[in-house]
């Protein structure tokens, strides 16, 4: 199967659309403790359904020294006490002033809910002030992100809607990448029905 990868841009916080307000109470959280154990339960349980697997060898070390990069950070919803979904945030260096929305989206129970346009909302505005939080990186002057044909129906859309713009488009013919199933919520759980 043929697999679509878009990229998309703004370069300026003015962009930003926000989503409509939740209809259910969600509280939006920085996750301030780097923790490998956390960060790999968020990427598992959100991305194990949508083929999220770069990440899976990663060993604890490699999470540790991924998550201490200044300016990494990780914003999680919280419904009634439930992660619902997150979004997570990378300089690179800091140095350039682009920040990538490098991993963003919702635990199954939580799609479907209108969460996902308030969660992109804030972790884009999050974004545009990273450097506030962070001295020594260079102010954000564009934020950007890729989803691919692969990644939930809803994806494309929401960035869309949020003010991001296709800057680039790339297709993967079979062959390019490894076309295994997808993982599930942890390594050979595979996909939950209903």
């Amino acid at each position: 199967m043929d697999v679509t990868t878009w990229y998309l841009e703004q370069t300026s916080p003015g962009e930003l659309r926000a989503g409509r307000p939740t209809s259910r109470a969600v509280e939006i959280v920085r996750a301030e403790v780097p923790s490998p154990e956390f960060s790999r339960f968020l990427y598992t349980a959100v991305g194990g359904d949508w083929q999220w697997t770069d990440r899976l060898p990663w060993t604890w070390r490699q999470w540790k020294q991924w998550l201490d990069r200044p300016g990494v950070e990780t914003w999680v919803a919280w419904v009634r006490g439930t992660p619902a979904g997150y979004v997570e945030l990378d300089p690179g260096d800091g140095s350039a002033g682009e920040v990538e929305i490098a991993y963003f989206g919702l635990l199954p129970y939580a799609i479907g809910q209108g969460l996902g346009g308030h969660l992109l909302t804030v972790g884009a505005a999050r974004a545009w002030d990273l450097a506030e939080r962070w001295p020594g990186l260079t102010p954000t002057r564009r934020v950007w992100l890729h989803t691919c044909s692969l990644d939930g129906p809803a994806a494309l859309a929401n960035y869309k809607a949020r003010g991001f713009r296709i800057y680039d488009t790339r297709i993967n013919v079979p062959g390019d990448e490894d076309e295994g199933g997808t993982p599930g919520p942890w390594p050979g759980a595979g996909p939950r029905e209903g």
